[in-house]
């Protein structure tokens, strides 16, 4: 609504000055033409004349000149209340505001590289962004519900207002140089429209979907979905852990990643390791003494996991390493490696 709000507006700022620019010409014209004036003499009538500043004319007029003169002055105050009526509209209604609103917070996007779009500002949206705020993430939320938007604003957080199943939603909120984009629309078609054209947008941009039913997940796998979350259904495995493997799951429900100086868990991308690492082994980066966190995952570049990796295991690039430790210990490891 916005965006066609800012349209509306640029069309008629637009229309307006093609105005003004016409009746300067044509006054320059007929001044030229009538009075056998020459330009800057021409332009200059014109000008006091359509501003009503009350100058004497260069010479005096004849009957055709002021006839003239009446037009230009009754068409100039036409033009400039209909600019003094258009502004007034968009003042008073708050569409100015927004739209100079927008206009910041396009700038603000612009400068944003690698960031991720959230798309849905609902339930597992809303977890989604507090969970890159922990981890200091620049996101922007793609929200088309006004009262949301209002919420998102009173809270300081980067937002568009939109539909984000649109090609222009998703540009407007950077989508080509974003890295992840979330979506959490309540529709799975909506959702599946989203992965469909940030795909297209963005063919390098990881893409994670919320998904209801089970008919979904192949589809927008297929769409272009890196990965596709069923919150039900995570949910009803979690109660059933509970029952069956009740220590277990408490357990790993303790090893939070809630945060910078929070974390359990953190990935650690061999690319990102000093150099002298590479093609080394686990064995070599002596992860237990330095920082006390432990190695508990490898994913190698074909996207493979192990779990509980031996020491042995080589470190090739583009591959990943999963370390557990206490948040201390975390930390320590950031600072380490």
């Amino acid at each position: 609504m916005i965006y066609k709000n800012m349209i509306l507006l640029r069309s008629k700022i637009d229309k307006i000055a093609l105005l003004v620019v016409l009746i300067i010409a044509i006054g320059t014209i007929g001044y030229m033409w009538l009075s056998e004036y020459n330009f800057v003499d021409a332009l200059y009538m014109t000008v006091i004349t359509v501003t009503t500043v009350g100058f004497g004319e260069l010479q005096p007029f004849s009957p055709e000149e002021k006839i003239f003169t009446i037009f230009l002055i009754s068409t100039s105050i036409i033009i400039f209340g209909y600019a003094v009526s258009a502004f007034s509209e968009y003042l008073v209604s708050g569409k100015l505001f927004e739209h100079f609103k927008q206009k910041s917070v396009e700038k603000q996007i612009g400068y944003l590289n690698g960031h991720t779009i959230v798309c849905g500002y609902g339930r597992n949206g809303n977890q989604a962004i507090l969970k890159l705020g922990n981890y200091k993430r620049k996101f922007v939320v793609v929200e088309k519900n006004k009262e949301k938007i209002a919420g998102l604003d009173t809270a300081g957080i980067l937002n568009i207002e939109g539909d984000a199943t649109l090609d222009e939603t998703l540009l407007r909120a950077g989508i080509e140089k974003a890295a992840f984009l979330i979506t959490a629309l309540p529709s799975d078609a909506d959702n599946l429209f989203v992965v469909l054209t940030a795909s297209q947008l963005n063919k390098e941009c990881v893409i994670i979907s919320r998904a209801s039913s089970e008919s979904s997940y192949k589809k927008l796998k297929f769409a272009g979905a890196s990965n596709v979350i069923m919150p039900d259904k995570l949910g009803g495995d979690h109660m059933a852990s509970l029952v069956a493997t009740p220590d277990v799951i408490e357990f790993v429900d303790r090893l939070t990643i809630e945060g910078e100086t929070t974390a359990n868990l953190e990935e650690v991308a061999v690319n990102d390791l000093p150099e002298k690492y590479l093609n080394k082994t686990i064995l070599d980066l002596d992860i237990r003494r330095k920082t006390g966190c432990t190695v508990i995952g490898f994913k190698n570049p074909d996207k493979n996991y192990i779990i509980n990796p031996e020491a042995d295991i080589v470190l090739v690039a583009d591959s990943q390493l999963i370390i557990l430790g206490r948040p201390e210990q975390i930390i320590k490891l950031r600072k380490v490696f």
